[in-house]
């Protein structure tokens, strides 16, 4: 049977859950989630998770699970959790924070002659207020920020760059907590990039179907009474 949307969500949110549990190595949940993304039936969603406790049919399970990142409403229950790491480290390698984990209050990455990832947009926060500090030398930090989330960059670049892109037209959500990156970038790079996540992309595009739908349905009903009060 063909899988829809909200069952490829609700997959990819048990994936979430269970490497958050300590459950999944990150590459392997990003190769698990990657495959979520791209199935079309539910024996292709059904192996992602069959190993996961608390998991049944695809098809039988409640649609009503929402993922955690998306809409600012959802900006309250995502903060306050125990950390789960405060810091990165890469040296000739490359260090990785995805999917859904929490940020410590204060989070130092650093990177010499190798690179990082720190991606917020599934992410939860220890507090309010959150510090990510991030230190290069020869290398490269990517600071990946959901359009709502509240970010200030405060870095410098030596021979080297720190800075964010052009942010699109969402403004902060007012419940959001307040991110600040600092640190400095030597022969190096740190880049904050504003992106929507793909669970997010997907509640867009479907809102978008919904209220063209509607629209839709108004002006054939505005259509049909027009007709019979013209016979």
């Amino acid at each position: 049977m063909r899988a829809s949307d909200a069952e490829r969500e609700r997959i990819a949110e048990i994936l979430r859950e269970a490497v958050a549990e300590g459950r999944l190595e990150m590459e392997e949940f990003d190769q698990r989630l990657d495959r979520a993304y791209k199935a079309r039936t539910h024996g292709e969603l059904e192996p992602l998770v069959r190993d996961l406790p608390g998991v049944g049919s695809p098809s039988s399970a409640p649609a009503a699970v929402q993922p955690r990142s998306g809409s600012a409403a959802r900006w309250s229950e995502r903060v306050g959790k125990p950390a789960t790491s405060g810091g990165a480290f890469a040296f000739w390698g490359g260090f990785r924070r995805r999917g859904n984990w929490t940020v410590g209050k204060v989070f130092t990455a650093f990177a010499m002659w190798g690179g990082g990832e720190i991606d917020l947009r599934e992410a939860n926060f220890e507090d309010r207020e959150v510090v990510i500090r991030c230190f290069t030398i020869m290398g490269g930090i990517h600071v990946t920020v959901p359009p709502d989330l509240n970010v200030d960059v405060r870095g410098i670049g030596i021979m080297g760059g720190f800075g964010e892109d052009a942010k699109d037209d969402a403004a902060p959500a007012p419940d959001a907590p307040r991110v600040r990156i600092t640190g400095f970038a030597l022969m190096g790079g740190v880049g904050v990039e504003h992106k929507r996540s793909k669970a997010e992309k997907q509640r867009l595009r479907e809102a978008e179907r919904e209220r063209a739908r509607l629209e839709k349905g108004e002006g054939r009903g505005r259509l049909e009474k027009g007709d019979g009060g013209g016979r």
